[in-house]
């Protein structure tokens, strides 16, 4: 079996489905008939209006249509309100705190809906905001967008939510989705789901598909009772990238693949198959509306609804180095960007060769002041940085484990595959140099040495990062069956990771945690439960998996060669009682 690209969960719950505009029309219309009067189309930031325009909302019957957006303030406005947070950086904001309805005129919303009290038709109210100025419909809708599908539009030339920026830096609408929009339509939406009737999947254009409101619930409660996958995606990078496009049957036109999400919450999206029909959503969702019973009661204590762990794969077979970076201190993050943990990080190697290398760490007695004079003489091009003046260098191998606390430099070098085990914040990387390279878009990548030089910590130098950041592997438990290793992460960081090898199967505990988990080692597993709870699940070569806190004990068992150990790689947030 291979790496599968589409994981879906299959919902038991009977739910009732619609496949197509038509259908959901024609169920709208059905509800106008049977007395209903108004319904709300609340909408995530990125759907495709115009589409729901020409194809849903002009075939209903007798009806008044309101699009919401025309009553919030101008695109001038928000992006003048919002200015604070966006920042003049291309990359790096100040995470938003407010709501929608701060972007909506009080005046405005009281008269339209003065307007709207003393309608005869039909009223129809929909956008971002719909639910706004018309919060208590007969019909709630939520038409809902993943992440990766906005970023993709955002690429293809569409504008943020009131901003008039087709033409943009990509780089700067993704900057505005996840500090702002994403943050207020996420707010208005945990609001909105336990009232909502019917969800709206509006990820593959022109065709839409819907599933009823109490489904949709029953398919949130089944998720955190259940091992499940995360839909992946995979995207190309200026370092390369060839080993993923093989081994995870990628398609073999495209140059590289040198990123891949597969376990990313905050990004990636969940595939709910409802008795053939599938409904897309984001992943994030299930964090929002079922954080307990997913992340356990002391990690959603710690972290609020946040998923606080991920993975992710970094290709650089065929290809070159990562960019040379470091992450902030939380102190920093906290103060500079609002975030209320960091981005600490780890790399576990997935595959080698003898070329195959991490830069950790600097070099003893390299002062800082003296580093930052020659990566700004880099910056300013004509100059090469030298690296190996400065920076370590180390070989590695497959199975290596290395720990990256923030304020560590760090790069992956050539030929490798890396697992990267990280906390959850993935934006924050303060580029030092790279390597004389321009981004895809032909631009020069963003460096941010200012932010860099305040985080990066000159006592991470070879000795340390020797005695602590490299394979720091603790055997924990070992008999004729199976073999648990402590893997990491450096105490400064609160993931930890063990890794099972087992030639049979093995018992593992959750650690009062959700458990993100990888295999990289072996063909086939399956996840099954030890009371029958639910069915068991396969897992192959490569594949990230998320196993809720709620299920406390789960078993692993192989299903391949019975003579060859498999290693599974399972991550946890560190209990500190």
């Amino acid at each position: 079996m291979t790496y599968n690209l589409r994981p879906e969960i299959k919902i038991k719950h009977a739910a009732q489905t619609w496949n197509n505009y038509d259908e959901i029309a024609e169920e709208l219309n059905k509800q106008f008939n049977d007395g209903k009067k108004t319904i709300t189309l609340e909408c995530y930031p990125g759907v495709n209006l115009l589409e729901l325009e020409k194809q849903l909302l002009s075939k209903l019957t007798d009806a008044r249509l309101v699009k919401a957006d025309d009553y919030a303030y101008d695109a001038e406005t928000v992006t003048n309100r919002i200015a604070a947070n966006m920042t003049e950086d291309r990359v790096f904001g100040i995470m938003s705190h407010a709501t929608l309805n701060d972007f909506y005129p009080e005046y405005e919303v009281k008269q339209v809906q003065k307007e709207l009290a003393e309608e005869k038709k039909r009223i129809v109210v929909y956008g971002t905001g719909a639910a706004i100025i018309q919060p208590q419909p007969d019909i709630l809708c939520y038409a809902d967008l993943t992440r990766w599908e906005i970023q993709k539009r955002h690429r293809a030339g569409m504008s943020n939510w009131k901003a008039a920026n087709e033409k943009e830096d990509n780089l700067k609408k993704v900057k505005r989705g996840y500090f702002f929009e994403w943050r207020i339509a996420d707010r208005l939406k945990q609001q909105l789901t336990e009232q909502i009737d019917y969800l709206i999947d509006t990820n593959i254009p022109e065709q839409a598909k819907m599933v009823d409101g109490t489904s949709y619930q029953v398919a949130l409660d089944q998720i955190v009772e259940q091992p499940f996958r995360l839909v992946p995606y995979f995207d190309a990078s200026v370092w390369g990238g060839q080993w993923m496009k093989k081994e995870f049957n990628l398609d073999s036109e495209k140059e590289n693949y040198g990123w891949a999400f597969d376990g990313v919450p905050e990004e990636n999206s969940l595939c709910l198959n409802f008795s053939g029909t599938e409904i897309e959503i984001p992943a994030i969702n299930v964090v929002h509306q079922r954080p307990i019973a997913l992340l356990g009661k002391k990690v959603q204590a710690r972290f609020g609804n946040e998923f606080p762990i991920r993975f992710d794969y970094l290709d650089t077979v065929g290809g070159g180095n990562l960019s040379l970076q470091v992450h902030p201190r939380v102190d920093y993050i906290q103060d500079k960007f609002g975030m209320p943990y960091t981005q600490n990080e780890s790399y576990y190697i997935l595959q080698a060769s003898e070329k195959s290398t991490i830069y950790l760490g600097v070099k003893e007695g390299t002062e800082k002041a003296e580093l930052f004079n020659e990566l700004r003489k880099a910056e300013k091009g004509d100059y090469r940085f030298p690296d190996e003046k400065y920076i370590n260098c180390f070989p590695v191998k497959k199975h290596d484990h290395y720990s990256i606390p923030a304020g560590t430099i760090h790069c992956g070098g050539p030929d490798t595959v890396v697992l990267e085990i990280s906390q959850t914040p993935y934006i924050f990387t303060f580029k030092l140099w790279d390597w004389e390279r321009l981004g895809l878009d032909g631009v020069p990548r963003p460096v941010h040495l200012a932010h860099g030089e305040e985080n990066v910590n000159t006592d991470f130098d070879t000795t340390w990062v020797q005695e602590n950041l490299i394979n720091p592997v603790e055997t924990l438990h070992k008999d004729s069956e199976r073999r648990v290793e402590k893997t990491g992460l450096h105490e400064l960081e609160f993931i930890e990771t063990h890794r099972h090898w087992f030639k049979k199967e093995v018992i593992v505990d959750v650690h009062q945690s959700v458990n993100m988990l990888n295999l990289v080692e072996g063909e086939t597993i399956t996840v099954e439960s030890l009371n029958n709870s639910f069915e068991p699940f396969e897992i192959h070569y490569g594949e990230t998996f998320i196993v809720p806190e709620t299920i406390k004990e789960y078993k692993l068992v192989n299903q391949g060669d019975p003579n060859k150990e498999v290693a599974v790689i399972q991550a946890f947030v560190r209990n500190l009682s």
